[in-house]
């Protein structure tokens, strides 16, 4: 499916970048802004596996797949056979894997801190990321038509990685807890 022999094409001096489709957008569009968040964030999510095991790291080594797919998607403008999307079973197995994790988890009485290990404050850099990468998606999709189901799964991912940061600290002594007003002694 791909195959790069050569990294640079020099295609891109002018600021434009090559779609699916094999049309070309501003590098400073809403879809290439979408398409470079989704990107980060599948960056964010390999820093965070780099700090786990088990589960938490199979599971976001599916996502980081996933992410490759939800990327294609976003570079594949309106309505193209064969095109590569994220369909509703990976929205739902999202959501599947959040209620399994967020079961044995205590109810929030406080807003969190991202903080506490390494592998949690991954997590939530992951988790900030997925948000911008959401917000993007979003913005493209009031100039164009985007796949329902990418715009579902980026804003399960974030809950995703919230309840997996949750869930690591759990093991590793709970939630760091906001202290509102903490230090206006």
């Amino acid at each position: 499916m791909v195959k790069l022999n050569k990294i640079y094409t020099r295609t891109g001096d002018a600021g434009q970048s090559g779609l699916v489709d094999g049309s070309r957008v501003s590098k400073a569009s809403a879809r290439m802004h979408a398409i470079g968040e989704v990107d980060e964030a599948n960056s964010a999510i390999g820093l965070a596996i780099a700090e786990l095991d088990g589960e938490a790291k199979a599971a976001l080594g599916r996502i980081q797949n996933e992410l490759f797919d939800l990327g294609a998607d976003i570079a594949t403008p309106g309505e193209m056979e064969g095109a590569l999307r994220i369909v509703a079973p990976q929205v739902e197995r999202l959501e599947a894997e959040i209620d399994a994790m967020n079961a044995d988890l205590s109810p929030l009485t406080s807003f969190i801190l991202p903080a506490g290990s390494r592998a949690v404050s991954a997590l939530h850099l992951a988790r900030a990321t997925a948000r911008r990468a959401e917000r993007w998606t979003v913005a493209l999709a009031e100039e164009e038509q985007v796949n329902p189901y990418a715009l579902a799964y980026l804003n399960r991912l974030s809950d995703h990685l919230f309840v997996t940061a949750r869930h690591v600290a759990a093991t590793m002594g709970g939630d760091v807890l906001w202290q509102p007003g903490a230090t206006r002694t």
